[in-house]
């Protein structure tokens, strides 16, 4: 028999960030151009880790208490971003290379994925961190 835990997910699973032209992004240096050494990237917590479930039960746990103040989930654009927002920061271990009006921790994080005008990196982490497969291991080499 084996043990089925051998297919265990890895807790975090790391995206390199990519612009809306879906080009990898990087790091300047200090003439401008592209650090090829220092990736932007975000760390996430995965499906299996226990970050992302205790982000998924705020969040269920936000909607129940809209519910039962309104009798109804209706969002704002606004609010509906901002909720977004804060499941993944909730999500996020870091954000490597990244910078926002030198912020950092959760403070970037919520500066990064409420910007309406990069909106397509919370859109590429909600799609890599919904996918279980970004988070298995790495197979062994033979």
């Amino acid at each position: 028999m084996t043990d089925i835990r051998k297919h265990a997910v890895e807790p975090t699973s790391i995206l390199h960030l990519r612009n809306a032209a879906d080009e990898l992004l990087y790091a300047e240096d200090a003439d401008g151009n592209p650090d090829k050494s220092r990736p932007m990237q975000a760390v996430m917590y995965g499906p299996g880790s226990k970050p992302f479930k205790k982000a998924q039960a705020a969040s269920s746990n936000r909607l129940m208490e809209r519910l039962k103040k309104k009798g109804k989930d209706s969002q704002s654009a606004e609010d509906k971003a901002q909720e977004d927002a804060v499941f993944l920061a909730a999500c996020t271990k870091s954000l490597d290379n990244v910078s926002f009006d030198a912020l950092t921790g959760e403070a970037l994080f919520m500066a990064v994925y409420t910007a309406p005008e990069i909106g397509f990196i919370p859109e590429q982490i909600n799609k890599h961190i919904g996918d279980w497969s970004n988070f298995t291991k790495a197979s062994p080499t033979i």
